[in-house]
């Protein structure tokens, strides 16, 4: 009889260690997908705000020419503004912030627009440009930054 006793609290006991480490288990796995959405969520963060200084420079690189690049406001908020001449023609395009998006808006200089008649490029959480004295642009894309020295506004032929 005591074997059969004995043989219960055996059972039980492997049972108990079995229940303990399904939990354990279960318990990791729930971290272990948290912190995996955590990490994916800054991961896409980081690629957006990358790929927007990454975007705007290429912007200033090919449009740097003459003075033609300033900064200033659309639709209330900071925009890069970029003159191209065409002819007789002078064209600007508006790279600002609206609704959670970059925008990029090309119009003939001077027109009146709406800030969502331009085209979505890239989601953002902010977007800031300041022309600085020294005639470095500063480009602010949430918690990144970088500064582009255009060659037509350098002095002593400065460059990207």
């Amino acid at each position: 009889m005591e074997k059969k006793g004995g043989q219960k609290i055996d059972t039980v006991f492997v049972l108990m260690i079995y229940c303990v480490y399904a939990l354990s288990v279960l318990v990791v796995l729930m971290l272990g997908g948290n912190v995996y959405k955590n990490m994916t969520a800054i991961s896409r963060e980081g690629y957006n705000e990358r790929t927007c200084l990454s975007y705007i420079w290429t912007k200033l690189k090919n449009n740097d020419d003459g003075g033609m690049i300033t900064v200033g406001q659309f639709g209330g908020v900071s925009a890069l503004l970029l003159n191209e001449v065409y002819g007789d023609t002078v064209y600007q395009t508006r790279i600002y912030l609206h609704d959670g998006w970059v925008y990029e808006l090309f119009c003939e200089e001077g027109m009146d627009f709406d800030p969502e008649d331009g085209m979505q490029m890239i989601r953002a959480d902010s977007l800031g440009f300041e022309m600085l004295d020294s005639g470095m642009i500063k480009v602010t894309s949430g918690a990144e930054s970088v500064l582009v020295y255009p060659r037509t506004n350098a002095a002593a032929g400065g460059a990207f």
